[in-house]
């Protein structure tokens, strides 16, 4: 037969079994959901991704590492707020899991929150050694966004005047 293995079974194998044979070989396992799941979100499928992570944790619990990446996917997809709570989960479970801190900085940063972006990403540098460049430049993005934000006071509004009138009527004039 062409293309198949010598192992594969072919259709007289299969007996009676009115059951479409497993995509799995008969001698092995499932591949772990959390490597699907890093693989698809490096070639941007980030739902399949989900569904990925979602089965890693079936398969091995809750993990800071299944909840990391059940995070990311849903940062991926602009799903921030549910990203951020599952992140915040991922380094309550772990707090020594960098990329954990590091994608809830980036979703943070999202958020526009970049004072507790520009901790948490000093939190991940800080575990990390100071040895991911992606990490030091995020932080120094948190920081120059914290830095930039500025508090405006009341403003003065110098064009126009209020003359009173009289009667309750004011009249609006320009200086």
């Amino acid at each position: 037969m062409i293309g198949c293995t010598p192992d594969t079974p072919t259709l007289e194998d299969l007996g009676d079994n009115p059951f479409p044979p497993s995509a799995l070989a008969l001698d092995e396992e499932a591949v772990d959901g959390l490597i699907v799941g890093n693989r698809l979100m490096e070639a941007g499928e980030y739902d399949l991704a989900l569904r990925a992570f979602f089965r890693a944790g079936a398969e091995q619990g809750m993990t800071a590492d299944v909840l990391s990446g059940i995070g990311s996917a849903n940062l991926k997809l602009g799903r921030l707020e549910q990203s951020e709570t599952l992140l915040r989960q991922a380094v309550e479970e772990d707090p020594d899991f960098v990329p954990a801190w590091n994608n809830l900085g980036a979703v943070l940063m999202e958020r526009g929150e970049y004072g507790e972006a520009s901790r948490v990403f000093q939190q991940a540098f800080a575990l990390d050694s100071g040895n991911s460049d992606d990490i030091r430049n995020n932080l120094r993005l948190a920081i120059a966004k914290r830095d930039q934000v500025s508090y405006v006071g009341p403003s003065e509004n110098n064009e126009f005047d209020l003359v009173w009138q009289g009667n309750g009527s004011y009249l609006l004039i320009s200086p």
